[in-house]
């Protein structure tokens, strides 16, 4: 994988080249959002009185077909070769950018329309064609939105969540030309008669891949828009991406999956399309990239193979409370939230991602509303245990030396009243500083530091006032 797609240092959407990443509306927008949309699927859920049976079938089938995995996709593939595609395997992104690349390039295509894939994130498939003078274009809503931004997407499902709809208004006025409008309907309208003359004149698509069904040969793609449909339907040439785990034994599993993935994604019963492919049709290139990019990696450790039973749903990351305050971007990679935080380190490694299991509060939100019962948080225990044995970010003398610090400060009340009273000083300070350490500064270039409260801390408001509270009286509940 090359290096410039680990941005996994900090903050890297604070640096001059992405000047234009941070909105200013970016954490009440996510906030709203994600609230909201918890709300709204839990609704639905609670509709299900069999909905943990759901789960638990779904995690064991997931189970079976990732312990499966050499089987299922030699199943795959020989079922959907018979109608006609071709499939290609890439070990890792970069061979799965040449194997794409080669596609395009032997084809003579100029113009490429994208449906949404994770994989192609994964892959900044992106980058290789516009290396290449290959012109590629997101054609889901929010990926379109976020791409005219030159941003990176901050959620799984909903990736322009950040964008509110004043934000997407000023975007779509200064890189369409389009008249001011905050208006929903007129935004979707311009965006439509734009993104319309791209599918009738690109030369190939491009899609993710929601399942593969090895018994069938056919893979699966999920959408609620219409852009999958036509990138994948109008252009001569389509091209699939998957990851190995996507795969699952048989086509009698599929509905028992769009139905979890749908309501836990979007509070769906069942997304507005479904699209099934069976192999390439009459006059049409069909192509399937198989990407391992470090999947059988975490398939060889039993503790870990569990991160692959994802479906992509977004579910934990509109629960988890850290991202709704960090925003996707803060986790340095493609896949953010609780879900990102186990994935990312097994992905690229501890080396470079060992901070990420170490930004949850353990709360155990994720884990409630995952659709396949992953346990994430036994996930992040078991890497925050493995980041402070091996080589990670996590292991270093100058972290070592903090948390032993953290430690002392506890260790009695005069100890934690001083560390305390230097935060408070810290924070007042702060706005008046010229300059920040490297990490800090990072951080608050991007963020504001909360306010010190103006009636003191807790501790000095129970020292004056907790001495006048009485215990409050048990009721008694004798006959």
């Amino acid at each position: 994988m090359s290096d410039h797609s680990l941005h996994l240092e900090g903050a890297p959407f604070l640096k001059a080249e992405n000047a234009g990443l941070y909105e200013p509306n970016g954490s009440k927008s996510m906030a709203v959002c994600a609230e909201r949309s918890t709300k709204h699927n839990q609704e639905l859920l609670a509709q299900i009185p069999y909905y943990q049976d759901w789960r638990t079938a779904a995690n064991g089938i997931k189970d079976y077909a990732i312990g499966n995995l050499d089987k299922l996709l030699v199943e795959f593939e020989r079922n959907i070769t018979a109608r006609g595609a071709v499939v290609h395997w890439a070990e890792d992104a970069e061979e799965a950018n040449r194997i794409v690349l080669k596609i395009a390039q032997e084809n003579n295509v100029k113009t490429v329309v994208k449906a949404k894939s994770m994989v192609s994130e994964e892959m900044e498939l992106n980058h290789t064609f516009a290396a290449a003078g290959i012109r590629a274009v997101e054609t889901d809503l929010g990926e379109y939105l976020v791409q005219l931004a030159n941003q990176r997407p901050t959620h799984i499902v909903t990736p322009a969540l950040h964008l509110s709809a004043e934000d997407v208004g000023k975007l779509l006025s200064e890189k369409l030309n389009e008249p001011y409008t905050a208006e929903h309907q007129a935004l979707t309208d311009i965006a439509r008669r734009h993104l319309r003359e791209e599918f009738i004149n690109a030369d190939m698509g491009m899609s993710g891949c929601n399942f593969g069904i090895a018994d069938t040969g056919s893979f699966v793609v999920v959408e609620n828009e219409g852009n999958a449909g036509l990138s994948t339907a109008t252009p001569p040439i389509h091209v699939a991406l998957m990851g190995i785990e996507k795969v699952i034994p048989s086509i009698r599993y599929l509905p028992q999956f769009l139905n979890l993935l749908a309501r836990s994604g979007t509070g769906q019963k069942l997304t507005t399309y479904t699209h099934l492919f069976h192999g390439a049709t009459p006059g049409r290139k069909l192509h399937i990239v198989i990407l391992d990019n470090g999947r059988t990696k975490v398939l060889a450790d039993p503790k870990a193979r569990m991160g692959l039973f994802c479906i992509r749903c977004g579910a934990c990351l509109n629960v988890c409370p850290v991202y709704r305050r960090v925003g996707g971007w803060a986790y340095g990679w493609v896949y953010p939230g609780p879900i990102g935080s186990i994935i990312t380190p097994h992905l690229v490694g501890l080396d470079k991602a060992g901070k990420l299991p170490f930004a949850s509060s353990l709360c155990g939100a994720c884990n409630e509303v995952c659709p396949v019962k992953i346990d994430i948080p036994h996930q992040l225990v078991h890497l925050r245990h493995r980041a402070v044995n091996e080589p990670s970010p996590m292991n270093l003398m100058s972290e070592r030396f903090i948390w032993r610090a953290w430690s002392w400060m506890f260790q009695g009340p005069k100890r934690y009243g001083l560390a305390m009273w230097a935060v408070k000083l810290g924070v007042r300070l702060a706005p008046f500083l010229p300059w920040h350490p490297d990490k800090l500064g990072a951080w608050t270039r991007g963020r504001a530091l909360p306010q010190v409260p103006a009636r003191g801390s807790f501790r000095k408001w129970w020292r004056q006032e907790g001495k006048d509270l009485k215990p409050q009286e048990q009721p008694n509940n004798k006959g």
